[in-house]
């Protein structure tokens, strides 16, 4: 038996990386997945890999070889008609809503009076308009389920914590997030509903270790400073460091955790 057995997650950015990997997670624990992903070309100021159909393809092949049941389909953050639908035809398919991962999210580089206005305004309409546009496609359905433990996880960053240089619209993206989270963490605490917010530092997918601007930004040296940890010896977490407290927040372990900042960041924002 898994600790999520009869369980139904919606999760955003589902094609690779964090995302696929806390859609499998979940599956082998026993739930059910709702999951999207553009799985394409975002912007094209984006200096990392786009994940493709054949990306999402194989999350939904990698759920249902661990045994989970899963409906995915490409579409926008941005447009909430279509997550409105496919929260409909997720809760028609499985029954239930219980637990919302806001995944999705993309991020770009440059100096604040050196960004175009795309450069920064498709940072915020991904990050924080798609996020906010989740949420209000699933918190009235999550408002009707009938379960003691439904919550919500919001995937901010570090920068969402502490600003970094050469990041103004990842930055201010991030920062929005954690105000987002802990106005709905206020607003759903009567519903017994749970909302937090996890800040990871690097991560090991395409955005964290394939992004030819960072690895040019962190050669300049003039602000590798902001970016450095307590942990030299571990500078990348893994896909699993992050679903781990992805499923940490979502169980009844953490039934008296909301609100809360969760931090995966090897000390950066202490530093």
């Amino acid at each position: 038996m898994g600790q999520f057995d009869g369980k139904v997650v919606y999760i955003t950015g589902i094609a690779r990386g964090q995302g696929r990997n806390h859609a499998l997670r979940f599956a082998r624990e026993g739930a059910s997945i709702i999951g999207l992903d553009i799985a394409g070309e975002v912007a094209d100021h984006i200096t990392y890999p786009a994940s493709t159909p054949d990306d999402l393809d194989e999350t939904i092949r990698l759920v249902e070889e661990a045994g989970g049941k899963i409906l995915a389909r490409q579409g926008d953050t941005r447009d909430l008609a279509f997550q409105e639908e496919l929260v409909a035809d997720g809760v028609r398919q499985f029954g239930r809503l219980d637990h919302v991962i806001a995944n999705a999210g993309i991020l770009s580089w440059g100096l604040t009076w050196e960004l175009s206005e795309h450069e920064f305004t498709d940072v915020m309409d991904v990050n924080v308009v798609g996020t906010w546009k989740t949420l209000r496609a699933t918190i009235p359905t999550l408002l009707e389920t009938d379960a003691e433990n439904r919550s919500i996880v919001i995937i901010s960053s570090v920068a969402g914590l502490k600003a970094m240089p050469v990041q103004a619209a990842y930055s201010a993206s991030k920062y929005a997030l954690t105000g987002l989270a802990q106005t709905t963490a206020k607003e759903l605490a009567p519903r017994r509903i749970r909302v937090n917010s996890i800040h990871p530092y690097a991560v090991n997918t395409p955005m964290g270790i394939a992004d030819t601007s960072a690895m040019k930004i962190f050669e300049m040296g003039e602000y590798t400073r902001y970016f450095i940890s307590m942990m030299d010896h571990f500078p990348v977490a893994s896909l699993d460091d992050i679903s781990d407290a992805v499923l940490y927040l979502t169980s009844p372990q953490a039934r008296a955790v909301t609100g809360s900042q969760f931090q995966i960041d090897m000390g950066n924002s202490k530093v």
